[in-house]
């Protein structure tokens, strides 16, 4: 039997009884309720994130609307793969997983690519999808922009999920920070169905619903063991190396790397991402002689750093081969890395700070530095290289060269070692990684494992968002061209970005021929003498036309120090760059002809 008093039954009562129950219910509050909006928005709170990267549109426009109202940072772009590029970087900077949010089908497939380059980097990353309900999905009734998207991203990411449910939001949320957290970093996608957002809840039981994730990405302490190998290794060696990778740099355990490199006194050479974590300066700094390091070790400790394409799989001309197999020894949190390419003498698994601490405490205080035949012989390349370079680099040749131009950042970034450096190109990049110098961690983002072009602005714009320091992005024309519409989204933010691109009009220079007759220009070639400064001045920042060293060193100064968004339109001798950058070899035809 109903236990509920309709008004009915209540005026068939003593007029007195119905006059208490009247009141009763007046007097009763209504029971507040929630909705899945809110849910999703105080499940990220609640876990100390407060910037959500995206795009709006249906089905997840008053998500943002409602984020931006309960104090988060919305941060809005023109193409969503630019959004999820600024939450992997985010990601990077922060140890917090970057949030990137879409709406549903093709803009879930923009996000995607960001999503994967996350993954492949190993940033922590989530990006959340509005999509379709799955009853019409799964019967393929063409719903709006139907699509299985938690099927696509599976095989692309870290882990994948789906809540239908508003009382399963806060697990959602949990259990997407811990995987992206966890281990090896990554992305992870989380799909939510639009009418999940407004189903509604008592606001205490949805509240309690809710998981504040604890030690997502825990301490793994490595085995006694494999410390005692490690350095045993370390001790024998003649020509020992430590070789820092990106992941050195996300580890955030600086001091400790530092104290490993200066208490050993082990020349280190950094990957690009890795500037910065020593100064470029230092004295056991072997990135000046990298190439003669990398033949002439007899053991190498890998510090955050893959065995990949990047380091040539660790085999082959690259690392003097013919000289005889080199001894590894390998800092990794997944074993499953270990022996990837080649054997590993000595892997040391667990987290990067756990596992260098241990290597600094078991030094002891009778350690024996490397031989001064070793160390000396890297000086002496060091400088006749650093010699070689700073000539090339005094001269001011017109219209300038990638050496000219790079100077001048070089020097502006020596002045504000607090600035972020983002770079993306072919020649752009390969040069700028051994002419600008960085000095503090963390302050170089570039395309990483993947080589990807179109990093460039979703960096900036995180950099800038998160951190609040001036951000310095040199781009190639043609990577500048992948996500340049996001200058729009730099200036309506008001953000403290200087773009350079070099303009050489063209992927990796403007002079190929279209060797048919037809009036096509070549694959490879852009519009002549392209005005990219102008596309800064449309929406509002300061463009500036560079054609000179000198050009380019005023208007660089004048942006840093301003703080206004800023486009420098860097004109470079379309005959300077080389094909492919330095990976020539990877280039079937080209590597063909050599």
């Amino acid at each position: 039997m109903s236990s509920v008093t309709t008004d009915k039954q209540a005026a068939a009562l003593d007029p007195a009884i119905a006059r208490a129950i009247k009141s009763i219910a007046d007097e009763t509050p209504e029971q507040e309720t929630t909705d899945g909006f809110h849910l999703v928005i105080d499940a990220l709170k609640l876990n100390g994130i407060d910037t959500i990267f995206g795009l709006p549109g249906i089905p997840i426009t008053d998500l943002t609307r409602m984020a931006q109202a309960e104090g988060m940072r919305v941060i809005s772009f023109r193409h969503e793969q630019h959004a999820g590029n600024a939450a992997a970087a985010a990601g990077f900077l922060t140890q917090k997983p970057g949030i990137c949010l879409t709406v549903s089908a093709p803009g879930f497939l923009n996000g995607l690519t960001a999503l994967a380059n996350a993954t492949t980097n190993c940033f922590p990353m989530i990006l959340i999808s509005g999509s379709s309900e799955r009853e019409i999905v799964d019967l393929q009734q063409g719903d709006y922009e139907e699509m299985d998207q938690l099927a696509i991203a599976k095989p692309l990411c870290k882990a994948a999920f789906r809540v239908l449910h508003a009382q399963d939001i806060g697990v959602g949320i949990a259990r997407a920070i811990r995987a992206a957290l966890s281990g090896r970093p990554g992305g992870v996608y989380l799909d939510l169905p639009a009418k999940l957002f407004s189903q509604t809840m008592e606001a205490k039981a949805g509240k309690a619903s809710l998981i504040k994730v604890v030690d997502p990405a825990p301490r793994q302490i490595p085995s006694a063991e494999s410390v005692k190998r490690a350095l045993d290794l370390l001790k024998g060696a003649k020509r020992p190396l430590i070789l820092l990778g990106k992941g050195a740099a996300y580890a955030q355990a600086d001091a400790d790397i530092r104290a490993l490199v200066e208490k050993t006194g082990i020349p280190y050479l950094p990957m690009s991402m890795a500037k910065g974590l020593l100064p470029d300066t230092h004295e056991q700094s072997a990135a000046a002689a990298r190439s003669y390091v990398l033949q002439e070790a007899d053991v190498v400790l890998l510090v955050g750093a893959r065995l990949n394409w990047l380091l040539s799989h660790g085999k082959g001309k690259t690392w003097g081969a013919e000289k005889g197999p080199k001894k590894f020894i390998q800092i990794d949190i997944a074993p499953t890395e270990i022996d990837s390419n080649v054997a590993i003498e000595a892997p040391v698994i667990g987290d990067i700070g756990s596992c260098v601490s241990a290597l600094v405490a078991g030094l002891g205080s009778n350690w024996a530095k490397p031989p001064a035949e070793w160390t000396g012989a890297i000086a002496e390349r060091k400088d006749k290289n650093l010699s070689k370079m700073a000539q090339t680099l005094a001269a001011r040749p017109s219209p300038m060269n990638f050496h000219s131009a790079l100077s001048v950042i070089r020097e502006q970034v020596r002045q504000r070692p607090d600035a972020i450096f983002v770079n993306e190109g072919a020649n752009t990049l390969d040069f700028a990684r051994s002419i600008v110098d960085m000095y503090e961690p963390r302050k170089r983002l570039d395309v990483g494992t993947w080589g990807i072009m179109g990093i460039g602005m979703g960096f900036s714009v995180a950099a800038a968002v998160i951190t609040g320091k001036p951000v310095i992005a040199v781009e190639g024309d043609s990577a500048f061209g992948f996500s340049g519409m996001e200058v729009e989204t730099i200036c309506r933010y008001n953000l403290p970005v200087c773009v350079i691109v070099f303009n050489n009009n063209g992927v990796y220079r403007g002079t190929d021929v279209n060797p048919s007759g037809t009036p096509d220009v070549a694959p490879t070639v852009f519009v002549k003498n392209a005005r990219y400064d102008k596309l800064m001045e449309a929406f509002g920042g300061v463009g500036v036309h560079a054609t000179t060293a000198d050009e380019l060193q005023k208007a660089l100064a004048e942006a840093v120090a301003s703080g206004r968004p800023t486009l420098i339109n860097a004109v470079i001798d379309e005959t300077a760059g080389t094909e492919s950058g330095r990976i020539t070899s990877l280039n079937p035809a080209t590597a063909k002809k050599k």
